[in-house]
């Protein structure tokens, strides 16, 4: 079992979509948000992935090219 700690960020419409949702529900990854400031129109975010290494790897994959 792995950690990562990850920080992101969003803006305008991306603020207002559920990537952290589909995170959880695509990857086999545990999520915990450590840190957040969410608005309508900027969100930052801090969170630590926990599992296999593998896993993680692909879920990071995935933030990166969704913007």
């Amino acid at each position: 079992m792995t950690s990562v700690e990850i920080n992101l960020t969003a803006r305008g419409e991306q603020a207002r979509e559920a990537w952290l949702w589909r995170l959880c529900r695509e990857f086999e990854v545990k999520m915990t948000v450590q840190k957040a400031n969410v608005d309508t129109d900027m969100a930052w975010v801090q969170i630590r992935l926990d599992g296999e290494v593998e896993e993680i790897q692909r879920a990071t994959a995935w933030l990166m090219t969704t913007g």
